[in-house]
């Protein structure tokens, strides 16, 4: 077990949160990603690191694996300026992670609480939910109520919007 997910796990476990880990091969997309994951129970979904235009405001957007993000709506919900996608330098700057790896657990690294998340209103319904434990080599699934009781554990806004 590498250090990352080892940060994760304990994390986890100090709030008293079930989760289940799967190992795989490295994937460094969500579309890899769900080669490996069509076994494990749990709704498969996508995490977007964001910056807005001044480069001053980071978001990390979550949403099922088969939507897509408008990036100009998003922009216009969040009430900010055009958005893009953050530099692997700002990913690991903000979350302490590298691309392949990004997951609402890289909120363990932003101690400051700066970057903002985006939960897509449709994953209220999901059961279990599958994520990366800060690297791109396993998969941790958590309950949807769990997942929220990780978020309210650190220092970040966190805001329900419909993708």
């Amino acid at each position: 077990m590498s250090e990352a997910q080892a940060q994760v796990a304990a994390a986890l476990d100090a709030l008293g949160i079930a989760h289940d880990t799967y190992d795989h091969p490295p994937v460094f997309t969500a579309e890899d990603a769900a080669a490996h994951w069509g076994d494990i129970p749990g709704t498969q979904v996508k995490n977007l690191f964001l910056r807005n235009k001044k480069g001053d405001r980071h978001y990390l957007v979550i949403l099922e694996i088969g939507k897509h993000a408008d990036l100009k709506q998003l922009a216009r919900v969040v009430q900010d300026g055009r958005l893009s996608f953050g530099s692997p330098e700002r990913l690991m700057t903000h979350l302490g992670l590298t691309p392949g790896s990004v997951s609402p657990f890289g909120l363990l690294n932003d101690a400051a609480g700066v970057v903002r998340v985006i939960l897509d209103d449709d994953l209220r319904s999901a059961e279990r939910l599958i994520f990366h434990p800060n690297v791109n080599t396993s998969s941790v699934t958590v309950g949807f109520a769990d997942l929220q009781r990780f978020l309210a554990s650190r220092r970040n806004p966190v805001r329900f919007v419909r993708l």
